[in-house]
């Protein structure tokens, strides 16, 4: 049953809305993701937090920490495993793509965020309410986000990492478990503060790590650059005689996979984009279109070059189960293949480095994982009863990152993904019916950058409904919360 719900959820049919919804407002934008990439670095490293509002920089790298993860590592190589090195290349097509999904559901989250308990709170729930009216639409996303983040994914990453952690070192899944217990519930009872100050300082610093050490196995198979390179345009092509029966599975394993690793149009990355104290909605918005290629730009493309310039890679007909090219023995698709990677370099630190890799990466998921789920949790109750809502949520969470430490995790999976699934399918159809108000402040932002202003938003102006903190413009809102505050 759970097998049939999720086929139907994550069909071929979902993946092309994904894209055409992706090239949809990428015309519409002008290519935004092109036009604007100057202004995307600049935005990232200015905007200070407020009382209410974290940084600009802090909520990408809140984001980042739930698109990068245990996908990164393991979902790329499972991708070239069936697609091939094409596979590659589509995973960079989507993502491309996908940058303006990214901007149009991050800016809706910034114009229809709200305050509460002193702290701005936004994403799909509540641009679907405020924006389109359809109130039972945003319960059912609601409800299936919270489940799916606080019960059903921490405990697949927890698994990963208590896997990783024995197989590299032979510490009891038990005892992982535990630690990563502490160091999750220190941080998320500390409040989204301390988890956007954790992310700021984790996500840089495992993602920098990552990709010097692909750009060191890629300096010493210098010369082999062209031949990587050119395999991988020509395999997405079907012009590589060896993968040209599989262009087919090139072009879909690399959507799916750079689909599942820059979350563009699924909701996720709106969460934290409204947490953001910014002066204009397109800011906020531009700088998760620019989360996406950090993460699959650096993160993954250092993944799949790690194991294409070593060679230490598999290519299965999933057709036929038959083997197309193998280079290694042995070793299952995933993971495995980036450890071999990274025993080229240094023989025996594969494991190890792996293993780090994937605790950082699950690790810091886990904590966009919860600020989801406490927002989506803050979205359906108000009043006297969401502290002590608050406190069972972290404690749900706690515990499901234990149980899946110490359990498989197939269940999880399948049940995480219909969560996931229904996530999506409402967050897409809801972007589609609302992109109207976030090409408004697109162009708003665009004509107050010819200008030469630091853009500011009113949504009054454009007769946007419900979008009470822009509703005087973003300086008498500051003056507002000043005055309540004193």
């Amino acid at each position: 049953m759970v097998n049939t719900i999720n086929d139907l959820l994550w069909s071929p049919v979902l993946v092309g809305f994904i894209v055409l919804c992706g090239l949809y407002f990428s015309f519409r934008t002008r290519f935004l993701q092109i036009r604007h990439i100057k202004e995307m670095i600049k935005l990232v490293t200015s905007g200070k937090g407020s009382d209410a509002g974290v940084s600009s920089f802090q909520a990408l790298a809140m984001s980042l920490s739930g698109r990068i993860g245990v996908g990164n590592i393991a979902g790329t190589a499972t991708g070239i495993a069936y697609g091939g090195p094409g596979a590659v290349f589509w995973m960079w097509v989507i993502t491309f793509i996908g940058a303006s999904s990214a901007y149009v559901e991050s800016t809706l989250a910034q114009i229809y965020k709200e305050k509460q308990d002193g702290k701005y709170r936004g994403g799909p729930a509540f641009y679907i309410e405020k924006g389109l009216g359809w109130k039972w639409f945003a319960v059912i996303f609601a409800v299936a986000t919270l489940l799916a983040m606080a019960f059903l994914m921490p405990g697949i990453q927890a698994n990963s990492i208590a896997d990783s952690v024995h197989n590299a070192f032979g510490l009891d899944q038990t005892i992982t478990g535990l630690i990563v217990v502490a160091l999750v519930g220190f941080t998320i009872f500390g409040g989204v503060k301390r988890i956007a100050k954790v992310a700021e300082l984790v996500v840089p610093f495992m993602a920098a790590g990552y990709v010097l050490l692909a750009i060191a196995i890629i300096g010493v198979n210098f010369g082999d650059i062209p031949t990587v390179f050119g395999l991988i345009f020509k395999s997405a092509f079907g012009a590589e005689e060896m993968f040209g029966g599989i262009i087919g599975s090139a072009v879909m394993w690399g959507v799916k996979r750079g689909l599942y690793a820059n979350e563009a149009g699924q909701g996720t990355g709106a969460h934290p984009a409204a947490a953001a104290e910014v002066s204009h909605p397109a800011k906020q918005g531009l700088v998760q279109a620019f989360s996406i290629y950090l993460d699959v730009f650096l993160v993954v493309t250092a993944t799949a070059l790690m194991i294409l310039f070593t060679q230490q890679y598999n290519v299965i007909d999933e057709k036929t189960g038959g083997v197309i090219t193998e280079n290694i023995q042995g070793v299952e698709p995933g993971a495995g293949y980036t450890q071999a990677a990274v025993d080229t370099l240094i023989p025996g630190f594969g494991a190890g480095f792996v293993a780090i890799a994937l605790f950082f990466f699950a690790f810091t998921t886990i904590y966009a994982y919860y600020y989801i789920a406490e927002t989506n949790l803050a979205y359906l109750i108000r009043g006297r009863f969401r502290k002590i809502a608050f406190i069972a949520l972290k404690l749900v969470l706690l515990g499901a990152i234990f149980f899946g430490s110490v359990k498989t995790a197939t269940t999880a999976w399948a049940m995480g993904d219909i969560g996931l699934g229904i996530m999506v399918w409402l967050n897409l159809i809801a972007i589609l019916f609302l992109f109207k108000p976030a090409n408004i402040a697109l162009k708003d932002y665009e004509e107050q950058l010819k200008q030469g202003k630091d853009p500011e938003f009113n949504s009054s102006k454009y007769g946007i409904k419900n979008a009470d903190f822009w509703a005087n413009g973003y300086e008498r809102s500051k003056e507002k919360d000043k005055r309540n505050i004193s």
